[in-house]
């Protein structure tokens, strides 16, 4: 019998996930604080998930896993801790947006798994940015791949290719393959997975699809030194032309004591120093006073002189230093430094600086591109964090056609629009497009439907939905493993982890092609213990070891034949310290 799996907020994200984990044949229960229209009584429970009575009645005392997909962390995690009150040996796939406290509560719990949505679709917007129509992404040799689906037509340039040509490449790795005619009339064999197909010499044929992720090419930096020397310039030259009211207020102070200094030394009639004018010059100024006695056979012409210079000096000392505390210990200089930064051209523009936003831009930076941050809140938490990025931080709304020119939007390669506000982020890309029409922008919108009207409507390149990218990843999780991808085709959710071999593992000395073969799985590629990494056609001829390390995908629906084949979980708890040196 399949382990049940019990989901609580059934939310937009909570609610996809769901059915994804019905449409594998999972042994699910829903727990939802509403009745849910088209879903029948027998599969969810509605009530208050964090009560005792609604998680027993939905079956959490037997359940071997349980997904926190509610849109609250508090409510979440008072979920979780009746949940492990009632079940002490529950696993635990929890949604987070505090990524922090997410990876705390990993190394504090055992069997609890924390993903976040905004860090799963980060890289999904990265890779439209840059131009893939990637439908996912999969962590192989410590990046990040995007992943796409080759749907083989006449036109395609594999049509009629050998699979066989595709395998034995190391800046490709074939994920998944769906053949249109899994029987082969020709030589009357079925074709069910890759491995298969690849031993019989299987041709590409139109209609048949394939999943396939390539190897990142991080951009190198495309500003060359002279480019960023003449930024530099440019930029220190913006910089005189924004700090010019301090530079006057000093100046004026500067000539008020030079003026005062020569005409209290005059009139003392050398009954006094240079340095001693300058020294009651400066305290009459800024009220400190000093050396009054001189006054006291002084003209009354300048009796008069110095109390007009005390009332006026109160004024430039005040000014001298409201605007040297708004440079030094305010905000302006560094707004002034952020425009001093912005480049001049063939960089990407990040409005919305949430969540999703800040790992966006990360994720770009991380690729080797030029970012700017577009902010409306000029007290949201994540602008410390992009600024210790180096990513130039622009405080305006980016509706308004004004902030986007001040960020070179008629310049720039990219935009992407990640606020939370569906209309907002249109409005973001209308205004950008009136600007630039060429621009590539990428757009985010939480309903998958809306997400794809809106790009067929108005001609984006990609307006992409977090909820979409997000929910095939916590159902692969709640199926069990550790998740490096995943993805769907169809109706088919597949993933790709890494499965450490243990002494008791069920692949064990086994030869990985029949392996792969009994199981329906694809193997990407295998790790020893020595750091050497087996790719290709010695892959599949390879037999697995205690401490290996095999990295495959599999659809999510044939995870319980491993669950059949051992009662061990894909990563055996004892050996996790092990596998975090391949997955971080």
């Amino acid at each position: 019998m399949k382990p049940r799996i019990v989901v609580c907020g059934l939310g937009r994200t909570g609610y996809k996930v769901f059915n994804l984990l019905h449409q594998q044949g999972a042994n699910i229960t829903g727990i939802s604080d509403r009745p849910l229209p088209g879903v029948g009584a027998d599969w969810i429970v509605v009530g208050d998930p964090t009560s005792a009575a609604v998680l027993l009645a939905a079956g959490i005392a037997s359940a071997q896993t349980l997904v926190l997909v509610g849109d609250r962390d508090a409510q979440n995690l008072a979920i979780l801790m009746q949940a492990r009150l009632l079940n002490p040996h529950l696993r635990v796939v929890h949604r987070l947006y505090n990524s922090d406290l997410g990876d705390r509560l990993d190394l504090t719990l055992t069997d609890h798994t924390s993903l976040s949505v905004s860090a799963l679709a980060a890289p999904a917007f990265v890779f439209a940015a840059l131009g893939s129509r990637a439908i996912g992404q999969v962590r192989l040799f410590d990046q990040l791949w995007p992943m796409r689906e080759e749907a083989i037509d006449p036109h395609h340039p594999w049509l009629g290719l050998p699979l066989s040509a595709l395998w034995d490449d190391r800046s490709r790795m074939l994920i998944d393959y769906l053949p249109a005619q899994p029987f082969d009339h020709a030589t009357g064999y079925m074709h069910p997975n890759l491995i298969l197909a690849l031993r019989g010499d299987r041709r590409l044929r139109a209609g048949d699809r394939l999943i396939v992720a390539t190897r990142p090419k991080p951009r190198s930096s495309q500003l060359s030194w002279q480019q960023r020397l003449r930024e530099s310039l440019t930029g220190w030259a913006r910089v005189r032309h924004q700090g010019k009211p301090a530079a006057i207020a000093l100046i004026v102070l500067l000539m008020a004591v030079t003026i005062s200094t020569l005409l209290y030394d005059m009139a003392a009639n050398a009954r006094l120093s240079i340095v001693d004018a300058f020294y009651f010059a400066v305290g009459t100024i800024t009220g400190a006073g000093g050396k009054e006695d001189m006054l006291d056979r002084a003209p009354d012409a300048l009796k008069i002189y110095t109390a007009l210079l005390m009332l006026a000096g109160a004024g430039i000392v005040g000014i001298c230093y409201a605007l040297l505390n708004d440079y030094i210990l305010g905000t302006r200089l560094q707004q002034v430094l952020e425009v001093a930064r912005l480049p001049q051209s063939g960089h990407f523009v990040v409005a919305g600086l949430g969540g999703l936003g800040l790992k966006t831009a990360r994720e770009l930076r991380a690729q080797g591109c030029e970012v700017v941050a577009i902010e409306a809140d000029p007290h949201n938490r994540f602008l410390a964090t992009a600024r210790s990025l180096q990513i130039p931080v622009t405080i305006g709304d980016a509706t308004l056609p004004e902030t986007l020119m001040a960020v070179r939007i008629d310049r720039a390669e990219g935009l992407l629009a990640t606020t939370h506000d569906e209309l907002t982020n249109l409005e973001i890309g209308l205004s950008a497009r009136a600007i630039a029409p060429r621009l590539s922008i990428v757009l985010r919108n939480q309903d998958p439907r809306s997400a794809m009207m809106m790009q067929q409507v108005f001609e984006f390149e990609t307006v992409l939905s977090p909820v979409e990218l997000a929910a095939p990843t916590f159902a692969a999780a709640a199926l069990g493993g550790r998740i490096l991808g995943s993805g769907v085709t169809g109706e088919r959710l597949w993933v790709a982890l890494g499965t450490l071999i243990t002494p008791h593992h069920p692949l064990r000395n086994q030869e990985v092609e029949a392996a792969a073969i009994e199981l329906d799985f694809v193997p990407l590629y295998l790790e020893r213990p020595n750091q050497v990494t087996i790719h290709g056609w010695e892959l599949l001829s390879a037999v697995l070891d205690v401490n290996d390390v095999l990295y495959l995908s599999i659809p999510a629906c044939h995870l319980d034949r491993l669950w059949r084949l051992s009662h061990d979980r894909l990563l055996n708890h004892a050996h996790d310290k092990s596998f975090r040196r391949v997955d971080r």
